[in-house]
């Protein structure tokens, strides 16, 4: 059992914009979905990022860094406008949270904000790190093209995962706690308009669902306790098949994450559908031949150039037009 995307089907007026029409009709067997802001509304990540990334160029990792005490100083700051950084949020919508906040890391290193004596450095050094730095901003996570010492890439790889576990702190103490506890009672409230009704739409139309995020997976508590008190059910044969993640200590871009999904259940990406509102799922879309749904408001006319410039099939505010349930439907 499978569904097919046409969308011819689509009602004139419909909310749906359509930025790349498929050649003809579709089969799909299979949808992997972001989760942050694709569907779910818990984590305002993208305040806390910034703030993260700053703190990351600034605070120059002397012991402790990563104490309490340090954390509670910056949840006042959480929402100020940082110029830089907020915008650079904005851009890596998609990346994983250890490339974000290695971003703020080589900002420190290329300002000299880290103390010699934790971080010696020559001008290959720099250079090397200047580079790196081109590579983020130019929409890719990985750079096996550059060559750096072995000791900067460590010094790297040393502070990344506490200053990860430090930004996830962070953030459940600025916002996300108390959106869970409201969320047990008013779970709607922090779904995007109609996600659950669509992804059960999905379901019984024949698509096997995967739910796939930046941030770490675990039993009892983050992310998978924000996919859970929001309604949506996990596990073989329920409304999400699983619910794939990131670690502490790896950078696993999510559009690695996707592949490993692909190679495990020997898809085909002609039949995957995608659907993000992050520049990385939707080029990856793009790139390995997927059909794919960007999920972003009217209003974030920004993104919605960037993801039509990245390849998009279809952009929807939300998933309440009843248009998407007649372009995607069960195969007869």
């Amino acid at each position: 059992m499978s569904a097919i995307v046409d969308d011819s089907k689509i009602i004139p007026g419909s909310s749906i914009l359509v930025a790349r029409r498929l050649e003809e009709p579709r089969r799909i067997t299979h949808a992997i979905h972001d989760i942050d802001g694709t569907h779910s509304l818990i984590r305002d990540w993208p305040p806390v990022m910034s703030l993260s990334m700053c703190y990351a160029m600034t605070c120059g990792f002397s012991d402790g860094f990563d104490s309490d005490e340090n954390l509670m100083k910056l949840v006042p700051k959480v929402g100020q406008p940082i110029a830089e950084f907020d915008e650079i949020t904005r851009f890596f919508n998609g990346y994983s949270a250890i490339t974000q906040l290695e971003y703020g890391i080589r900002r420190g290193i290329e300002e000299g904000m880290i103390p010699e004596a934790r971080l010696p450095l020559n001008s290959d050094d720099r250079k090397a790190n200047s580079a790196i730095l081109d590579v983020l901003r130019s929409g890719e996570e990985r750079y096996p093209h550059i060559r750096e010492r072995k000791h900067v890439a460590d010094f790297i790889d040393s502070v990344t995962p506490a200053l990860f576990r430090f930004y996830e702190n962070l953030l459940y103490k600025a916002s996300r706690d108390k959106h869970i506890e409201d969320a047990r009672s008013n779970p709607a409230r922090w779904r995007v308009p109609g996600s659950l009704e669509f992804i059960s739409h999905l379901r019984d139309a024949g698509v096997v669902n995967y739910f796939v995020t930046g941030a770490v997976v675990y039993e009892g508590g983050g992310m998978r306790e924000e996919v859970e008190v929001c309604g949506y059910e996990i596990g073989q044969g329920k409304l999400i098949e699983s619910l794939e993640g990131s670690s502490w200590d790896e950078k696993m871009p999510k559009n690695e994450v996707m592949r490993k999904i692909f190679r495990d259940r020997n898809l085909a990406p002609a039949n995957v559908l995608i659907l993000g509102d992050g520049r990385t799922e939707i080029k990856s879309a793009a790139e390995m031949g997927c059909p794919s749904i960007s999920r972003l408001p009217h209003e974030d006319e920004r993104q919605r150039r960037l993801h039509i410039a990245l390849g998009v099939n279809y952009i929807v505010p939300d998933y309440t037009d009843t248009s998407l349930k007649k372009m995607i439907y069960k195969e007869a």
